[in-house]
């Protein structure tokens, strides 16, 4: 039955595929991509962690393919392999912006204005806490602790971390 419901959808196709490229031939380039990104930390200490980060590192994500490879070349479980990678704030499962901001909101900046922060780049750049903008120019993501609680509030952006931060700082890095 599928078969004949796949082929008449096709009859009317009027436009070939790019390079006779089909999803199920994507899906076997990622799978292949992922397992040579994966297999070099098979065997380590931390291999499945350092791996995550290596797929992540050339993807910007991790997606959901990553799981059934990562858990095949370790011997655990998807959802082992997936628990790793909830467990760890670094690591995602959807694209970041091309500039992506990371507010602390944890107790001690909390306490000195990571709120009315986060509030402030809500409005500035019209985004929520967790998103991404459509034109992925810009993600904004909470995390708990840059290890700045002296010099609170604290962010980070592309990477850099921000003392006291303040809006204007901010935006003044990602618009760099």
């Amino acid at each position: 039955m599928r078969l004949r419901i796949s082929a008449a959808l096709n009859k009317g196709m009027t436009h070939q595929p790019l390079d006779g490229c089909t999803r199920e031939g994507e899906a076997n380039a990622m799978t292949e991509k992922l397992h040579n990104i994966i297999a070099p930390y098979v065997g380590e200490t931390g291999g499945l962690i350092s791996a995550m980060h290596a797929v992540q590192a050339e993807l910007g994500y991790l997606p959901e393919d990553v799981l059934p490879v990562a858990a095949d070349l370790f011997n655990q479980t998807k959802a082992e392999v997936k628990g790793v990678i909830s467990f760890y704030a670094d690591f995602r499962d959807q694209r970041a912006g091309a500039n992506h901001v990371r507010v602390c909101v944890a107790e001690s900046c909390q306490s000195v204005g990571s709120r009315e922060l986060v509030a402030a780049l809500e409005e500035r750049f019209a985004l929520k806490l967790g998103e991404t903008d459509l034109a992925r120019e810009l993600t904004i993501e909470p995390v708990y602790c840059l290890g700045l609680c002296s010099v609170s509030p604290a962010a980070e952006v592309n990477g850099k971390l921000v003392a006291k931060a303040d809006a204007d700082k901010i935006a003044k890095r990602v618009e760099a």
